[in-house]
């Protein structure tokens, strides 16, 4: 059984608001050996300016050195270097990803079975802080949202993540910037799907596949010791099954077990939920 901890977080992952988040979440870490991953964004043009970015943020917020690890393209990688990249991931004791696009991420990850190498970081006692896309990636299967958001799909379709949750027994996908709300007068909810997509996506979900949802500027801390799930920050998280959804609220923590073995008073295909209004 994995003894680490895993924490989500649903965006803002360098906002003031998060930073007693981040504090709690290392304040146990002894010896500290921090990591970030740049896959995920690492088909931008301004990689180094965003590891500069995270890193500065953890050397003046939570006086923490994270030193970011590069590897934005398995094809272009030497067998050498996808192993020691892999090596310093396992050695590492606090794994942070984040911005950029899950799918790319998934594109140069996967090839790794790198799955196996962040349970290994668990297995061992680490953290994983895995925020926004990063996120995304977690899950059996993964939103392509840069895809549906910013290209254009006619007919969205799951692709399939790293899975990391099943090892921790959670069956689910997991979907980040749960209550954005950026557009205004359109559906930006659900990581920019809306919700006529999510429910569209969720409908191709394999009987018994939950939807594992995180606001905004929100962490779920699912310490695998305990076997607890915590919500810190500024909302809530959500387990989402058969058309029914359990509010994970602000400031409490549940046995992971209760989801494991969550279901559904009516099993149904997913159907509209209203989501709950959260503070501004």
């Amino acid at each position: 059984m994995s003894r680490g901890v895993l924490v989500l977080l649903g965006s803002g992952e360098t906002a003031p608001g998060m930073t007693k988040v981040h504090r709690e979440v290392l304040a146990p870490i002894t010896a500290l050996n921090a990591v970030n991953l740049d896959t995920a964004y690492g088909f931008q043009l301004n990689v180094p300016q965003m590891s500069e970015k995270l890193e500065e943020y953890f050397k003046i917020s939570l006086q923490t050195t994270l030193t970011t690890l590069h590897f934005s393209s398995y094809d272009k990688a030497s067998e050498l270097e996808r192993t020691l990249f892999q090596q310093q991931v396992r050695q590492a004791n606090y794994v942070f990803a984040g911005p950029g696009s899950p799918t790319y991420a998934l594109t140069q990850w996967s090839p790794l079975h790198f799955g196996d190498d962040l349970l290994e970081v668990l297995e061992s006692g680490g953290t994983l802080c895995f925020a926004s896309a990063a996120a995304l990636t977690l899950g059996a299967f993964t939103a392509p949202v840069y895809e549906v958001y910013k290209v254009g799909v006619e007919e969205p379709q799951w692709r399939d993540g790293l899975n990391v949750l099943a090892a921790l027994g959670l069956n689910c996908v997991v979907i980040p910037h749960f209550d954005n709300n950026e557009g205004g007068n359109y559906d930006t909810r659900f990581c920019y799907l809306g919700e006529k997509r999510l429910l569209e996506l969720e409908s191709q979900l394999p009987e018994g596949v939950a939807t594992l949802g995180v606001d905004e500027h929100t962490a779920l801390i699912l310490d695998l010791s305990n076997d607890t799930i915590s919500v810190k920050g500024r909302s809530n998280g959500y387990w989402r099954l058969g058309g029914e959804t359990t509010v994970l609220a602000n400031a409490t923590t549940t046995s992971l077990d209760a989801l494991r073995t969550l279901v559904p008073a009516h099993p149904r295909p997913a159907a509209s939920v209203p989501i709950p209004a959260t503070s501004r």
